[in-house]
């Protein structure tokens, strides 16, 4: 495939500097990402985030707040994919301050299963689920998760899906690699 034909994320990356409450955002992430930059993605991390990270706990709390707020304020998920419905938002490239993870936001809402853009994880994802609807469930490598996280693994691929409701996609990616160009119905790693 041509670099003509491949398929890209069209999302801009925000001007921190035009949103205090996102320049505070991405400082939260950063001490996050200070406590997890050695960490593998996969079905492993995924128990432990929401055994150790999930609903409850300050960074979990912080970053729905965050989200919610910036939702307000025009600094999530500010790009149309297919419609108001399904928006996408870079916060941050990888830098040195983010230990290389990059912060994008994706808001999906929808009461009916929904699949947004089929995409790969070269490195892996850390997605945490940020509820705007209390029923609303994101689909992980795992299965359904409400709030909480996802966290596939290097290599996998996958619809990102939503049902029951409206919710933020909070993904951290090392080395902020993504791949739209991934074939639906391609085999999964081993290690999922």
């Amino acid at each position: 495939m041509d670099a003509s034909t491949r398929k890209t994320d069209q999302a801009t990356v925000l001007d921190l500097s035009k949103y205090p409450n996102a320049e505070k955002f991405v400082s939260r992430c950063c001490d996050f990402f200070n406590e997890v930059q050695d960490l593998t993605p996969g079905k492993d991390l995924e128990a432990r985030l929401n055994r150790e990270y999930g609903p409850g706990n300050p960074y979990y709390e912080d970053f729905c707040r965050y989200i919610k707020e910036g939702l307000e304020e025009g600094w999530v998920a500010e790009t149309e994919i297919t419609g108001p419905k399904y928006r996408r938002g870079k916060i941050s490239l990888p830098t040195a301050e983010t230990r290389y993870f990059s912060i994008t936001t994706v808001y999906m809402e929808s009461q009916e299963e929904f699949r947004g853009q089929y995409h790969a994880h070269p490195y892996g994802e850390i997605n945490c689920v940020v509820q705007l609807d209390k029923t609303a469930e994101l689909k992980g490598m795992q299965g359904w998760q409400g709030a909480g996280w996802t966290s596939p693994g290097p290599g996998t691929h996958h619809y990102p899906e939503v049902r029951n409701g409206a919710l933020v996609a909070l993904f951290f990616l090392p080395a902020g690699r993504i791949s739209y160009n991934a074939t639906p119905g391609a085999p999964q790693p081993i290690a999922v």
